[in-house]
Parts: C-alpha cells; sequence; structure tokens
C-alpha cells in the first residue's frame, strides 16, 4: 500500500542510499549502481543530486545526476533536468504516480511508488528503436 505524501520538500529533503538495477525487457541483467541521492532545498527549489559508482556494460566507474524538484501544492512537483528542460510531473498525494517522457524516439514510462517514511521506489519502462530495458532503484533514508 503507498504511503502518502502531504509535503513532498519535507518528505524527501535529506540523504538517500540508493540501489539501481539495469535489465532488459527479456529479464537479462545489463548494469546496476549504489551511492546517494542528496535532496536539498535551494531558492524554493528541492534539488536531486545523486552520485555513486556505476556498472553497465564493460563500464566501471563513477556516476551522478542532477534534477530540480519545482514543488507544488502538497506532494506535487514539475521535475526538470538540470540544464532546466521539463522532464515531467509528480504527484504523491496518494504515494504512487506514474508518467512518460518522451527521449527522441524512445519513450520512458515511470512510476514512483512510496512504500513508508523511509523508502521508496522509482522504475523506468524505456522502449523505442535506441533502447529496450527496465530501470529499478530503491532508496532507503539514511
Amino acid at each position: 500500500m503507498p504511503f502518502a505524501i502531504t509535503d513532498l520538500t519535507a518528505h524527501f529533503a535529506g540523504s538517500w542510499r540508493l540501489s539501481r538495477e539495469i535489465v532488459a525487457t527479456d529479464g537479462e541483467p545489463i548494469g546496476t549502481a549504489d551511492g546517494e541521492a542528496v535532496f536539498t532545498v535551494e531558492d524554493g527549489v528541492l534539488v536531486y543530486r545523486e552520485s555513486g559508482r556505476m556498472r553497465l556494460g564493460a563500464y566501471t566507474g563513477p556516476m551522478s545526476r542532477t534534477l530540480l524538484y519545482h514543488p507544488a501544492d502538497g506532494g506535487r512537483a514539475a521535475v526538470h533536468f538540470d540544464h532546466g528542460g521539463f522532464f515531467h510531473d509528480l504527484d504523491l498525494s496518494t504515494g504512487a504516480w506514474a508518467t512518460d517522457h518522451p527521449c527522441r524516439d524512445d519513450i520512458y514510462r515511470g512510476e514512483y511508488v512510496v512504500l513508508d517514511a523511509g523508502h521508496w521506489r522509482q522504475e523506468w519502462v524505456v522502449t523505442g528503436p535506441a533502447k529496450d530495458h527496465v530501470i529499478t532503484t530503491r532508496f532507503t533514508r539514511a
């Protein structure tokens, strides 16, 4: 049962451990990542920064990503890439949210599920001519 969020900024602010697995849609493992995600409030924006170590095919090394969550009422936000481009809307007022993001000819179908105050999951099913995999990231409050 999802855990409803009434204040997205208050819920996510702080540090989270992340564990990610990437598998082909047929279930074949492609890669993994482990690290930390930190949400900080900067000028009214909830800034998400992840860093860690990734293993993807022949690559093993550092990974990082920054996203900008522009909070709205309660459990809602507009999520943008760090370059400012729109990524997707988010509404966790019920604890779960499904969204889409087109990326060139591929489509990312995402799902967020907040399990409790200290755990949440994000999954992206990516399909199209360039990509065909599932990215699942599990977050645990640090």
